[in-house]
């Protein structure tokens, strides 16, 4: 059913159409409107059978979570930047335990300094943890992503993160197909679960496990990672089937034929990337873009398949691995290890900040000519940044660097000392 309908509301509906029985809820910017929507549909009987758990915090939400998946619950959470931090002993043991848990990562920027807007910093610190976790570009991709999240989660047993950008999607308005619930029964199947906590018949989960197993119990987290690089794919057919569109997937190549310069990217700038794309293409620039959808597994096939015939690579990263680059990046390398390609990282939208056609244009054409720097960072003050750096250097006591940028930024604030 078409929907004029803020993108947090229409991923609570479609959770709420997969029947969780679990939720576990702790409000974090910018994905509590989700959990409070789910909230909202448990109360007013939308959705039945499910207990809704206020919990006291991030750490406490994946541990209600983790009890919950093990007694053989259908459960789902959601989180966002210092929250996933807070919970981060327990995400691994919930892919530890091969727990089928459905967490929504509202990405935003992790501090400090404190910054509540998007970047995908949050996920990417989780990116090793054992979690499948897919990127949503559009609002129409977060909600049909929850729903095939749900099946892939329990077909393998493995825990799954759907990350949306945090604003930039989580807050839009937008025309959005909302699922029935005839729809999504007919997708979803009733939850059976691989393990269940069982008082009759009682054992111990994550238990110590000493060298002479640690490994072999590491691999199998490994070899769920493999076997989602072929469920992934025939889950989005199998939804396209039932729900008419197509959606999910690996990757998503976008004008790619004969394309000499490809753009990868993950989340919501590929909307942008594609409308330069289509600048430059009515321009004659061959150029196309990858939107990638998996990031974990990450398909270094798929990818390397859609890079086929490409001169070189623009990876546009919203996270940062500080004295290396970009963490895209380096995968996108390894798709890359049988061809010598140049792959120029352009770290963009760090804590928010706008990317735009303009400048990513001027990016794109840079690359055609070859003259990018192996790492750029887009629309950076390197004059703030200079001044920084001689303050720090030249002054014992130069203070808090962040409000020193801030202040060479804005000279009506109050003078920084010198």
């Amino acid at each position: 059913m078409l929907k004029q309908v803020e993108g947090s509301e229409a991923v609570a509906e479609a959770v709420a159409l997969c029947r969780p029985e679990v939720v576990c809820a702790y409000p974090i910017t910018p994905q509590t409107h989700i959990v409070e929507g789910v909230g909202a549909l448990v109360k007013d009987g939308t959705l039945k059978n499910c207990e809704y758990i206020n919990v006291e915090s991030e750490f406490a939400a994946l541990s209600v979570a983790i009890g919950a998946s093990a007694a053989g619950a259908r459960t789902y959470t959601a989180t966002a930047s210092q929250g996933l931090l807070f919970m981060a002993e327990a995400v691994y043991n919930a892919a530890g335990l091969g727990l089928p848990i459905i967490m929504t990562i509202g990405n935003r920027a992790i501090g400090a300094p404190i910054n509540i807007w998007n970047d995908h910093t949050d996920s990417m610190s989780m990116k090793d943890a054992g979690w499948i976790q897919l990127f949503a570009e559009t609002n129409q991709e977060a909600v049909d992503l929850h729903i095939q999240a749900f099946r892939l989660a329990e077909e393998l047993s493995c825990p799954v993160m759907v990350c949306v950008d945090g604003f930039i999607l989580t807050h839009a308005y937008e025309r959005i197909d909302v699922p029935t619930q005839e729809e999504v029964d007919a997708f979803l199947p009733s939850f059976d679960p691989v393990q269940v906590l069982d008082p009759a018949e009682p054992y111990s989960i994550g238990a110590m496990v000493g060298p002479e197993a640690f490994t072999e119990v590491r691999y199998l987290a490994h070899e769920k990672q493999l076997q989602a690089l072929r469920l992934i794919p025939k889950i989005a057919s199998v939804f396209k089937d039932v729900f008419g569109r197509e959606t999910g997937g690996l990757v998503h190549p976008y004008r790619t034929e004969e394309a000499e310069t490809v753009v990868v990217a993950l989340g919501s700038v590929n909307g942008t990337i594609k409308e330069v794309i289509d600048q430059m293409r009515d321009d004659d620039v061959a150029i196309g873009s990858v939107s990638i959808c998996s990031f974990r597994p990450f398909p270094l096939e798929a990818l390397a398949a859609a890079l086929e015939g490409a001169k070189r690579v623009v990876v546009i990263e919203k996270s940062l691995a500080p004295g290396l680059g970009g963490v895209l990046a380096s995968n996108v390398r390894m798709a890359l290890a049988r061809k010598a390609l140049p792959v120029y990282t352009v770290i963009a939208g760090l804590g928010g900040r706008s990317i735009t056609m303009t400048s990513l244009r001027e990016v794109f054409e840079g690359a055609g000519a070859d003259r990018l720097p192996d790492v750029q960072f887009l629309d950076l003050d390197h004059t703030a940044v200079e001044h920084e750096l001689v303050r720090a250097k030249t002054t014992r006591q130069s203070g808090p660097t962040a409000e020193n940028i801030l202040r060479q930024l804005n000279p009506c604030r109050p003078a920084a000392r010198t």
